[in-house]
């Protein structure tokens, strides 16, 4: 699980540790029916929470296949109640930025098998420097980056 760990000096001058950890990240989507179909069946998350919330979104959880209890991914629906999260989207969008990395063992292999599901990659696989990375589209309003570290 993605960890830090900070050194703080207290107003008494004593040192003071604070252990924090990254637990959820969110990744907002237009439509969260649709981001889940994505996220499960094309890129192989596991949904760990899917609960009806009064105002009528989800809260979505997604985990990682190979750590279950690790970080999740919130399938958030900003963009359809905040218009400044879908003017950001569209910016990052056009500017061909990726929002998230996904990080994975072969960039290529990833690549080939998602092509294979009709995933949509705005960059092949290209080195860059110690990585290799691709970026493809999650058709819910965001570019997704994968890495390999080389």
């Amino acid at each position: 699980m993605g960890r830090a760990i900070a050194h703080i000096q207290t107003v008494s001058g004593n040192d003071k540790i604070l252990d924090m950890r990254v637990t959820l990240v969110s990744i907002p989507v237009r439509d969260q029916e649709k981001a889940l179909e994505f996220y499960t069946e094309k890129l192989g998350f596991i949904t760990k929470v899917n609960q009806l919330l009064e105002d009528g979104n989800r809260w979505i959880t997604l985990v990682s296949q190979e750590d279950q209890e690790g970080i999740e991914i919130l399938l958030e629906p900003a963009p359809i109640h905040f218009e400044p999260t879908k003017v950001y989207q569209d910016a990052l969008q056009e500017a061909n930025l990726p929002y998230a990395q996904f990080d994975v063992e072969d960039v290529q292999s990833e690549y080939d098998r998602l092509k294979q599901l009709n995933v949509k990659f705005s960059l092949v696989p290209t080195i860059y420097g110690k990585e290799k990375v691709a970026i493809f589209d999650d058709t819910c309003g965001n570019n997704i980056q994968l890495v390999e570290k080389l």
